[in-house]
């Protein structure tokens, strides 16, 4: 199973980027093509997970709709899942827009939604600059703990790390495509599988 460690900040407010561990090893599970470059970070302190996407994008789609639900479904995107265990009863699903829109439910396997969940603890800050975008954000360990996510006395949990990469396809249709840090080797498109999670390891 893949590991990803997850270095200790000690301030949550301006954390030193440069001390997180880079992560660019993204795939398209799915397509016979290289993904754009997508770049993850994160970091804990005494009180936060935060975590940075940093993303290439030359074709920026941005999802129209009534809700938060709506925009993020038809939008570029890059996803974060926790879960307590591998079994994923439950597990939890933190989908993020370039605008900041959030989409943010429980879950338990397989595809069993409650999308009334939300994660009101969540701080998030996003940024689009030409090609680029990026979405950072930090979410208190007290949540994690709450949900099982991070147990009682352990530094390491669940998760997967995602991105929906959308074009814009000649006809005026659009392509969704799918990249994740685990390759599930699966038939067909599904990140909500425990093969495509992975441990995030609190070190320092």
């Amino acid at each position: 199973m893949k590991r990803y460690p997850v270095h200790r900040t000690t301030d949550s407010t301006q954390p030193d980027w440069s001390a997180a561990s880079l992560l660019t090893d993204f795939c398209f599970p799915w397509e016979d093509r290289p993904a754009p470059l997508t770049e993850f970070r994160a970091l804990w302190s005494e009180t936060d997970l935060l975590f940075r996407f940093d993303c290439i994008d030359d074709d920026l789609v941005l999802g129209d709709g009534a809700d938060a639900k709506e925009k993020v479904i038809g939008s570029d995107r890059v996803e974060i899942f926790l879960a307590p265990s591998l079994e994923l009863n439950p597990y939890y699903g933190l989908e993020m827009d370039p605008r900041g829109e959030v989409l943010d439910y429980a879950a338990r396997y397989h595809r069993q939604m409650d999308w009334d969940w939300r994660c009101d603890t969540l701080r998030l800050q996003t940024r689009i600059e030409g090609n680029r975008y990026r979405v950072e954000g930090a979410l208190p360990l007290d949540t994690l703990r709450a949900l099982d996510v991070l147990q009682p006395g352990a530094k390491e949990f669940f998760a997967g790390v995602y991105r929906g990469e959308f074009s814009h396809l000649p006809d005026g249709t659009v392509h969704q495509g799918w990249i994740a840090w685990v390759d599930p080797q699966s038939a067909t498109p599904d990140f909500h599988v425990p093969e495509t999670f992975g441990v995030f390891e609190l070190v320092g």
